[in-house]
């Protein structure tokens, strides 16, 4: 595993021991800060070691969740050593032979991989597991999103420092920030990734772009705009479908009960829907308050909200692995 000590890599390592993941043996590498370092695996102390050419010999899967940068460092040295990279950052994600996977999604990419397969962005996993199996019954038109994303986007530091400002505030203190560019604490901001040239941000385009190789519809119309929100590790999306035809609110709702990944809260008497603590260290995403959009009569609207480190980081790239491990 390289990269071991964030809040993506501290899951990775509690679903391999969760699912009885096949493992001969566990190598923790980062770099030479982090080295020497210890991580807790099955109950006994793995010391982590520092990431080098000969650290990859004899591996069979890399889970890379040390950033873009030390996964472009590694890339050719773990495809040299034989191994297979599963990598969580955006370094690879939209090239043209690398596989986007979502295995309830699109499992029969991963088998296509030489050697590196990318794991998506966190929104775009949640979202994709909605898109997927209604796509397979009426053909999708466009989507818009609104995202709600929690501050376990930003790392564990940008976590702990929304808790610290969350009781400055409540203290009379007036919180100064610096992991992300404003504090979340009661508060709320348009995504700090940059911004691009025609004006949406980053992470709004990786939402469009990986949507659209994932389920494999180039010319997607599709459109996002992505929120920070004082919630610590869960994600929420606002969605709206357009179909190529009328689509009857209880047969999606019907496909989407009966989906791998997903799970119903829906109370319409009771206005009860998902919420973050619904799904907090869960590996379903939510879903809910599925209903026909009063504008359009060929699109329905929805609401989800998923962990954003575990299904939308950690979970999804163990999937992937899991597809592949009888073929290693």
């Amino acid at each position: 595993m390289l990269g071991s000590s964030g809040a993506v890599g501290q899951e990775l390592l509690r679903l391999l021991e969760e699912r009885s993941f096949p493992i001969r043996e566990l190598r923790l590498l980062a770099s030479q800060r982090s080295a020497g370092t210890s991580q807790v695996w099955k109950g006994s102390m793995c010391k982590v070691e520092e990431v080098s050419e000969a650290s990859f010999q004899d591996v069979d899967i890399v889970l890379a969740s040390a950033g873009g940068s030390v996964s472009r460092k590694w890339r050719e040295v773990i495809h040299s050593a034989g191994a297979l990279m599963i990598d969580n950052s955006s370094a690879f994600r939209m090239d043209v032979d690398v596989p986007l996977v979502v295995p309830e999604v699109n499992p029969q990419a991963a088998f296509k991989h030489q050697g590196l397969i990318a794991n998506p962005n966190c929104t775009t996993i949640l979202l994709s597991l909605v898109l997927g199996p209604l796509a397979k019954c009426v053909p999708i038109k466009r989507v818009i999103v609104s995202t709600y994303q929690s501050a376990s986007g930003a790392g564990a530091r940008a976590m702990e420092e929304l808790k610290k400002h969350s009781q400055e505030v409540l203290n009379g203190a007036l919180p100064k920030s610096e992991v992300l560019p404003y504090s979340l604490a009661f508060n709320l901001f348009l995504h700090n990734s940059p911004l691009q040239a025609n004006g949406y941000c980053e992470e709004e385009m990786k939402m469009v772009n990986e949507t659209r190789k994932i389920m494999d519809l180039p010319n997607l119309r599709f459109t996002a705009t992505c929120v920070r929100v004082p919630i610590l590790r869960a994600h929420s999306e606002s969605v709206n479908i357009e179909f190529e035809k009328s689509f009857p609110v209880e047969e999606a709702r019907q496909v989407l009960s009966n989906s791998p990944g997903l799970k119903l809260i829906e109370n319409f008497e009771t206005n009860r829907f998902p919420m973050p603590c619904d799904v907090n260290g869960r590996d379903q995403v939510a879903i809910g308050r599925i209903r026909q959009d009063i504008s359009d009569k060929n699109s329905l609207e929805l609401w989800l909200c998923g962990d954003q480190i575990r299904k939308g980081a950690a979970l999804n790239a163990i999937q992937i692995a899991e597809l592949l491990v009888p073929k290693l």
